[in-house]
């Protein structure tokens, strides 16, 4: 369902600002989490559920809703404080991060979290779970949308590509990928580590619409979903470049931020800049 208030790009940014101030609380918090890929996915996120998906709070296994996958399930601070702040559940829950008995586990859980639609957490997975969720809406003759958000290393696995020629093969103009391009994971640059260009011409090549974007510009980000979203007898992939860590100067580019959580210090520096942002 669409939010009550005519939602700008000001607002939009703004939320994004304040769900990454949480991220950075969150796992400062827990001392655990994974923060560079949590801040450069945010944008992605806000844009989806504030502006493009068709969701319900209130309602959150609503059967008609637009349905989301974060197969990069290692981002679940980022996805907790989206949902957080759409009103899934409490924002005060939100530093119950990864501790035993919390509903915000450090994967993400269907089965615990509101707005969670698919457990993910090992890489390569979601994709494929969200082409069934597609698929399955077909069969019912539902009109929902299925979104799936992907890291550029979790494109090295396997089972992601049978994925993309399973979609295309079915049709599915019902599901969005989109990759979080912020070039690095865990030990170094992928491109180093094993390379995936050229990207655009590999999902071209099985039968998949295209487009590329700066993933950190809303209007870009909301622009490419609703393009997708008109697109008819083929899936679309977005290619989102952005940078991970993204807000945080000492952060931005740096592999090392893949899963280091910061110290109390650097957190208050890291809200400061924020802040000012």
């Amino acid at each position: 369902m669409e939010l009550s208030r005519a939602v700008s790009m000001d607002y939009l940014r703004e939320v994004s600002i304040e769900a990454r101030r949480n991220v950075m609380k969150m796992i400062t918090h827990a001392q655990a989490g994974h923060v560079g890929g949590a801040l450069s996915c945010m944008d992605i996120l806000v844009a989806l559920y504030f502006e493009v998906m068709r969701v319900d709070p209130a309602r959150p296994r609503w059967e008609d809703r637009d349905r989301f996958v974060l197969s990069k399930g290692h981002a679940s601070v980022a996805l907790y404080a989206v949902l957080a702040e759409r009103g899934f559940f409490p924002k005060r829950d939100l530093m119950t991060f990864d501790q035993i008995g919390s509903r915000l586990q450090g994967h993400v859980d269907m089965t615990k979290t509101p707005g969670v639609d698919m457990s993910t957490g090992s890489l390569g997975h979601g994709l494929s779970a969200a082409a069934g969720m597609a698929l399955g809406g077909k069969l019912a003759s539902k009109d929902f949308r299925v979104h799936a958000l992907l890291g550029d290393g979790e494109l090295q696995e396997g089972q992601v590509w049978e994925a993309v020629m399973f979609a295309a093969g079915r049709r599915l103009d019902n599901l969005t990928a989109i990759i979080d391009y912020n070039k690095l994971q865990l030990y170094g640059a992928v491109a180093e580590m094993l390379p995936i260009e050229p990207l655009l011409m590999k999902w071209q090549a099985f039968g998949w619409h295209t487009m590329e974007v700066d993933g950190h510009d809303m209007a870009q980000i909301i622009g490419s979903l609703r393009r997708a979203a008109m697109e008819k007898d083929r899936p679309t992939v977005i290619v989102a470049h952005t940078v991970k860590g993204k807000g945080v100067s000492f952060m931005e580019r740096k592999v090392e931020w893949h899963a280091k959580p910061p110290t109390h210090k650097e957190c208050e520096r890291a809200l400061a800049e924020l802040r000012e942002a």
